[in-house]
């Protein structure tokens, strides 16, 4: 059975600038009640990644001359892809989850969550509550309970956050989100498109595309992003042709089962940009770049002169795709944060909440996934633009916005299909890591490659230049 003419999906297409009646061509095929919830992250789910294959057909047809062609996303493998660090096996070992110190908690007046899965967050919130560190047992795990009891859920928050750690209030309704996420009181929008200037500065490729055989071939990605939903994003770029090199500081490592994941297709470096031979290094790939996604908070990376406006001064046909947690205006626009945090603070987790009253979670995580597939998407239809007049594109997205659209703006389809079977969408590729068991690509447009060209590298390892 397949669907098509989905309102979702037709929304998405329309916020990431798609021309009109496109979307109504996408169709899908059911595998059952997969990602169930009381939300409709089935529906958000399959439309993210029904835009992003769109794009990619459409910018495929643009450099080859031919037809868009036939877009048809089976909800099977979206399911899987959406869960892909479960199935993932390195080695045979399953990957390590959430930290212990990563969850909700009672506090005072309700309910707060905590993330602290990098060894810095966690020593940020033990901190700012003056709990001793005694290890991973149980005995940190009750003091903390224990701490976070005794106070208002609203206190927590500030105080975590003042020390630089990560903690929200969770919202006890809905339709009450503990964030602010804009001054006006309204949610952050899908995406904010903004068009960067013709022309192109100094040496580097055409802006025009020739022929070739994926999509994103010939195009040269600088991915400044970590954990999930930037790494999804290029992760996709990299399936569909693109060159993706991931920069990240010395400083800041990353958890090696969270690249397993999200490397495929991409190899993987490290400049600390406040050193100078390794700043002149990044200079020299950034002046060939044609795409830059960040995935850091607004203003982390201005005092590398990485802002937009400089990096469009510099470069105007580049295409620069920013990702957030909170939004790109308000009071919590410059704070931290993960799809937990987010689904927690935005009503979320109340909408998911247990009969008696425990906050809930998606059965994935939605908001880092769909955008991640939003921001490949936006990418990609700004590249068929550029083919076109020339000109950048400087793209915004956030955690906030996808949580408020699938609050607001998605709604239940008919189950069709089923049951869910998620063997065709694993397989299984050696790797620097081991043997990795994985989900395949859910992007899907006729003649698409199945799977990426290469798997991930050791995280950190490769040279600093392009293929």
């Amino acid at each position: 059975m397949t669907q098509g003419n989905d309102a979702a999906t037709a929304h998405a297409w329309a916020a990431l600038g798609g021309r009109d009646g496109l979307a109504e061509s996408v169709t899908y095929e059911g595998a059952g009640e997969v990602l169930a919830a009381r939300l409709p992250v089935r529906e958000l789910a399959r439309a993210t990644v029904g835009v992003c294959s769109l794009a990619a057909a459409e910018l495929l047809a643009l450099r080859r001359g031919v037809p868009v062609p036939a877009v048809r996303v089976r909800e099977g493998a979206v399911a899987t892809a959406f869960v892909s660090e479960r199935y993932l096996r390195i080695d045979g070992r399953a990957p390590t989850g959430f930290a212990p110190l990563s969850g909700f908690w009672r506090a005072a007046d309700g309910w707060v969550r905590t993330h602290a899965n990098y060894p810095h967050h966690r020593a940020r919130l033990l901190g700012a509550l003056d709990i001793r560190d005694a290890g991973d047992g149980p005995a940190t795990t009750r003091r903390l309970a224990d701490e976070l009891a005794t106070r208002p859920a609203r206190e927590i928050q500030e105080t975590v956050y003042a020390a630089g750690g990560l903690a929200v209030a969770v919202a006890s309704t809905p339709a009450e989100p503990t964030v602010p996420l804009s001054p006006d009181g309204g949610a952050p929008p899908l995406a904010e498109i903004r068009t960067a200037g013709t022309g192109q500065a100094g040496e580097g490729p055409p802006l025009a595309l020739p022929s070739a055989a994926l999509p994103a071939e010939g195009v040269r990605v600088l991915d400044l992003t970590r954990v999930i939903s930037g790494p999804v994003a290029t992760r996709t770029l990299a399936l569909l042709g693109a060159d993706v090199l991931r920069v990240d500081s010395p400083r800041l490592p990353e958890r090696p089962d969270a690249h397993a994941d999200t490397g495929p297709g991409k190899r993987s470096t490290l400049l600390d940009l406040s050193a100078s031979p390794d700043r002149q290094v990044f200079e020299e790939l950034l002046d060939t770049a044609d795409v830059v996604v960040t995935g850091y908070r607004p203003g982390a990376l201005d005092r590398h002169g990485l802002a937009p406006d400089a990096l469009r001064a510099r470069r105007p046909g580049l295409i620069v795709a920013q990702l957030c947690a909170w939004g790109w205006s308000g009071p919590w626009a410059a704070r931290r944060g993960f799809d937990s945090l987010v689904q927690a603070a935005s009503g979320i987790a109340a909408r998911e909440a247990d009969p008696d009253g425990h906050p809930g979670a998606l059965p994935a995580q939605a908001l880092d996934h769909g955008t991640g597939y939003l921001i490949a998407a936006g990418v990609l239809r700004a590249l068929t633009d550029r083919q076109i007049t020339g000109e950048g594109r400087h793209l915004r997205f956030s955690l906030a916005g996808t949580a408020s659209w699938l609050l607001h703006g998605v709604r239940h389809t008919p189950v069709e299909g089923g049951p869910y079977d998620p063997a065709p969408w694993l397989t299984e590729t050696p790797s620097a890591y081991g043997p990795l068991h994985h989900a395949l690509t859910p992007v899907h447009y006729a003649g698409a490659p199945v799977t990426w060209s290469r798997p991930p590298t050791r995280w950190g390892t490769d040279l600093p230049r392009w293929n």
